[in-house]
């Protein structure tokens, strides 16, 4: 039986500034790609209404953070809004081993960290359509005080500067658009050559005569 040409799984990066809609996203390409895994973080922020443990966070205090901190444990970490958050990194090998895309939800800290740790990973940013959106979305939350909202809104500005590091780009003005081009990103980059495991073997097996003529490409000529 010949070789088959398969795809090498890999990590993917999401940031965006707070208020971009970052989680929604995320989210909608779990539901609509099986082949996606999302990693858990840890974080010493309290649970919000709603959220599961071991589901959205694995919330932990700060005593058990700082030992997987020092423990060498977490691909990245940094400090966010005041409580720190940070991405075990056997959930990172333990989904790449299974053969998922592994979908790292992180702020751009963890972002530019999680580039260095893994740099076959695909990085994307979300932008909020403008200032008075991304205003509009967090104040919209209800969740905490003006004052944290406008320390929010100031933070997400700077972060916005981030942009420059990341790979991709995606203007989130409408979840449902933003996902579809979120999905073509991740099938263009399945069919990078450098992805392709055994390619060179598919080749082989199914072009065996192709050797009869002269090379035209890989030696170095025009």
């Amino acid at each position: 039986m010949s070789a088959e040409a398969t795809t090498l799984p890999f990590p993917i990066i999401l940031s965006a500034p707070s208020g971009a809609g970052k989680t929604t996203v995320a989210n909608e390409m779990l539901k609509q790609d099986p082949r996606l895994r999302f990693s858990v973080s840890l974080t010493t922020r309290p649970r919000r209404e709603g959220e599961i443990d071991d589901g959205d966070y694995r919330f932990v205090d700060a005593t058990e953070f700082e030992r997987a901190r020092d423990a060498d444990e977490l691909a990245e970490w940094a400090v966010v809004h005041g409580h720190l958050y940070g991405t075990p990194r056997a959930e990172i090998a333990a989904a790449l081993a299974d053969g998922f895309f592994v979908l790292l939800d992180v702020d751009v800290q963890g972002g530019v960290q999680l580039m260095q740790a893994y740099p076959d990973a695909v990085s994307v940013f979300l932008l909020p359509p403008s200032h008075a959106i991304l205003e509009q979305r967090l104040r919209g939350r209800g969740t905490e005080s003006s004052e944290a909202i406008q320390g929010r809104v100031d933070e997400a500005l700077n972060e916005i500067d981030c942009v420059t590091d990341y790979q991709y780009v995606i203007v989130n003005e409408e979840v449902e658009k933003t996902v579809e081009v979120f999905a073509s990103i991740i099938r263009a980059e399945e069919h990078r050559r450098a992805r392709r495991d055994s390619l060179q073997e598919w080749i082989d097996s199914r072009f065996p005569d192709r050797g009869r003529v002269d090379a035209i490409c890989g030696s170095g000529g025009n």
